[in-house]
């Protein structure tokens, strides 16, 4: 069973989705969490209300992530309340869909302000922080297979995608000689309130069924592969990406022999 007791995370996009479930199963193994988020603030407060009753600190803060001055004061005031960082994940995005000729240049340019530069400035932040310490730390950045697929009506967030990858693995190596460990998390399609933006429950019922797995992901199945990562007995991973898709990255014949074809 992980434990992260006298650990200190920061979340980014904690309200809601994979960043909810991950901060509360971070709180729930032991750490104290700060909740980072811009929309749903009435749940933020109540996410921090269920880490304060399962004994663990919470701070909360309403910050852009394409802000950078504002990503360092959080940090800066994490430290200053916590005592430091130990675990930072970097969850928080931002997507608008168009065909990128047709696209709405704010919002492609929004897009990529908040889904890579907004993650560059939290590792950046953590980063430094950890050094600081000079103790290590851990890095999880949640990414995305439109990181490695051309999804149509996406570019700006493919892009932001595979920038951020790469900037993970490029972080990894430069981290080394300060034992800051830092792995990708590829979630498939889950169950988050980011997804009504898009699509009607009906429509996401019936597409859920044609999926390999036959259903979409839960937050809290996310949230499992990120607290595996962050886990003290994880210690020799870094580098990594982990895809918990349920199998949408398996070629079209790996079903053969199930019936299906």
């Amino acid at each position: 069973m992980t434990t992260l007791q006298g650990k200190i995370a920061l979340v980014t996009g904690a309200s809601s989705g994979i960043g909810r479930a991950t901060a509360l199963a971070l709180a729930q193994a032991g750490a104290d969490v700060t909740i980072n988020y811009l929309t749903y603030p009435e749940w933020a407060e109540e996410l921090a209300d269920q880490i304060r009753a399962a004994g663990m600190r919470a701070l909360l803060f309403p910050v852009d992530v394409a802000d950078q001055d504002s990503v360092e004061k959080m940090v800066a005031e994490t430290v200053k309340e916590f005592g430091g960082l130990d675990i930072f994940v970097t969850n928080a995005f931002y997507s608008d869909e168009a065909p990128f000729h047709l696209a709405d240049m704010a919002g492609f340019r929004r897009t990529i302000d908040v889904t890579m530069w907004g993650a560059f400035y939290g590792v950046r932040a953590a980063a430094n922080q950890m050094i600081r310490q000079g103790r290590g730390g851990d890095i999880v950045v949640v990414s995305s297979p439109h990181a490695r697929e051309a999804i149509p009506t996406s570019m700006a967030y493919n892009m932001a995608k595979a920038a951020v990858d790469q900037m993970a693995r490029t972080a990894a190596v430069e981290l080394l000689p300060h034992r800051i460990r830092v792995n990708i998390v590829h979630p498939g399609w889950t169950d988050t309130p980011g997804e009504r933006k898009y699509f009607s429950e009906e429509i996401l019922e019936r597409a859920a069924k044609t999926l390999p797995w036959g259903r979409l992901a839960r937050p809290e199945e996310i949230a499992r592969g990120i607290l595996f990562l962050v886990d003290p007995a994880s210690d020799y991973i870094t580098g990594s990406t982990l895809t918990i898709d349920g199998g949408i990255q398996l070629p079209w014949w790996s079903k053969r022999g199930s019936g299906e074809f």
